[in-house]
Formats: structure tokens, sequence, C-alpha cells
């Protein structure tokens, strides 16, 4: 019987994404994507994400590309522009089982520790949550199987009766291969329907 839900923030209820900004800063798709595969890349982000300071990391990257120093400045000085809101239909989802009570709400975020506060501060869903575990935090980040075991042990988890969910699918293979039940989030709708067939219980009128 499922007790605990676990989610991912950012691509499950949290639109973040460094395009809705470098599109403001960029006159074409192809110099955004370009930019974004070459120089202020995933892997660079998630070492901020893993307890790398902000400013370490951005003179890291102007060092290595001196041209586009104003734009890797942009980063993290504009860092607020990249989140376009929260996706809707999960944060019902999340409100419908905080109400009911009967599920205890975890979240475990790859999230930098420096930029996290302003989440808190705008997410006012972000309460529902009976603990939320940042790796920028902790200097862990998913899909490490530490960063797991830190959260299942200190909130007395048992990896049966929980579900994880997340839109990366390394992160939810770490998690299954750790016996929770994983979910690879791809829309509220049909994470609600994974959701019920694992017996979690929502209000009959809740429609993502």
């Amino acid at each position: 019987m499922i007790d605990t839900l676990i989610f991912d923030l950012g691509g499950v209820l949290i639109n973040w994404d460094p395009r809705h900004l470098y599109r403001k800063i960029f006159d074409d798709e192809t110099t955004v994507e370009n930019f974004l595969a070459s120089v202020c890349t995933q892997q660079w982000n998630e070492q901020q994400d893993a307890g790398r300071s902000i400013a370490t990391a951005t003179t890291t990257l102007i060092d290595q590309f001196p041209h586009h120093e104003t734009a890797i400045k942009a980063y993290y000085d504009r860092w607020t522009e990249m989140l376009d809101g929260p996706i809707d239909g999960t944060v019902k989802l999340l409100s419908s089982l905080r109400q009911s009570g009967e599920y205890k709400l975890l979240a475990l975020t790859n999230w930098s520790a420096e930029t996290f506060p302003h989440a808190r501060n705008h997410f006012a869903f972000l309460s529902h949550f009976d603990d939320i575990l940042v790796s920028g935090e902790v200097n862990l980040k998913k899909p490490d199987r530490r960063i797991f075991d830190l959260l299942l042990q200190t909130h007395s988890v048992t990896p049966s009766q929980a579900v994880f969910i997340d839109d990366a699918i390394h992160n939810v293979k770490a998690a299954g291969e750790l016996g929770l039940h994983a979910i690879h989030f791809k829309s509220p709708g049909e994470l609600k329907t994974d959701l019920e067939i694992l017996g979690v219980r929502f209000d009959a009128t809740i429609s993502p």
C-alpha cells in the first residue's frame, strides 16, 4: 500500500527551462540551442545542483568562453526568467493529495542551493510538502543513490510503499533500482492514471 509520494520539481511541478531566457537574448533558435549545447550546458548546470557556487561556475565558464561573457552572466543574473510558472495540472494533483492527508509528500530536486530560495518564495504550493531535499544543499544529486538513501532514511520511507516521480529517465531508473515505484513523468493526466493504477486515491472531481 502506497503511503509516500516523492516528486521531482523542475519539469514536473515547475516549468523551468533556460530556453525561456535565451530566446530573449539570441535572435534565432539555432543559436539558442548551440549555446546551451556547448557553453551553458546541462552538465555545467548540474555541477551547481551538486553544490558548486554560482560565482565559481560563472568565472570558470567566462575563462573558457570570454566572447560569451554577457550571455554567461545572464544565466544567473536573469535566472528567474527561466521560470515559466507552475505546471498547473500536477499542482492540482499535489493539492488534492495534501488535502486528503493520506500520504507523506516529499520532494527530491536537483537544484542549486543559491537559487532555490527564490522558488520557495515564489511557488506557494511548495508548502504542501512535508520536506524538500535540495541537491545543492547536501552536495549530492540524482541519480546518485546516496541522495535517495538520505531522503528515505531521514523520513523512514519503505521503498516498496513509495512512489517516485521524475521527468528525467535516468533518475527514474535509479529510483526503480532502489525498489521504489518509479514513474517517468510525461503529463499531469498520465501521471494521475499511473498513480491510480498503484492505488493512490484522488478527489473524484480532480481533473488535471
